[in-house]
């Protein structure tokens, strides 16, 4: 072989190296432009079903804020607000109001009620008559955690019951809460069977 067949023999050796590099280069950002698609795409439905539900619960109304005063700290703990659901159903949502957003909070209950102060998003008061008991539970608006990971409140708003799980920073507090909110909500606690509230009055009644 003749020192220029050597040279030919290079040169396409090193073309075809360079042709094989941008091909893979270009398979490369095919997958990058449709993976992006493929999570605007899901991104996009998200919101739309974020409205769809903003729209459904327009007639919910503004959350009640806390009174000028109130009286003594029965408990108060930090933690996560992790969302709302309509009660009993874990993944129905609740986005009104910025029901939706997931935030530290703090938690303050007193006779008058429980103070829910979230960090960059909108706080909110449950009076003591509005509450409906508190449980332990492990899952609400899609966030799954260990048994009695949750401390799930039950309230009233607007005709409507609720659900707001939150998840202390200590979570060896959540029995604590769950029986002083009960207390406080008295004859108006209700009680899950499956995924439909009960009050504890009807199941009484049932029992006899």
């Amino acid at each position: 072989m003749t020192p220029l067949d050597r040279l030919s023999l290079a040169a396409a050796q090193a073309e075809g190296k360079h042709s094989a590099k941008v091909t893979h280069w270009g398979d490369r950002i095919g997958w990058i432009v449709g993976l992006a698609l493929v999570v605007g795409l899901v991104y996009w439905l998200m919101r739309q079903g974020w409205q769809w539900r903003r729209t459904l619960q327009g007639g919910l109304p503004a959350l009640p804020q806390p009174p000028e005063a109130t009286g003594e700290v029965l408990l108060g703990d930090e933690g996560r607000y992790h969302g709302s659901t309509t009660a009993g159903q874990w993944l129905d949502r609740i986005v009104a109001h910025g029901l939706g957003v997931r935030s530290r909070a703090g938690l303050t209950l007193t006779a008058e009620g429980l103070d829910v102060d979230r960090t960059g998003a909108p706080g909110f008061f449950v009076p003591t008559a509005a509450l409906r008991g508190a449980r332990l539970d492990k899952g609400i608006a899609g966030k799954v955690l260990t048994e009695g990971g949750l401390l799930v409140v039950t309230w009233e708003h607007g005709g409507t019951l609720i659900d707001s799980g939150f998840r202390l920073d200590s979570a060896a507090r959540h029995p604590a809460w769950a029986e002083r909110i009960t207390d406080l909500s008295g004859d108006s606690a209700v009680a899950f069977t499956g995924i439909r509230p009960e009050s504890e009055q009807h199941q009484k009644e049932g029992a006899k």
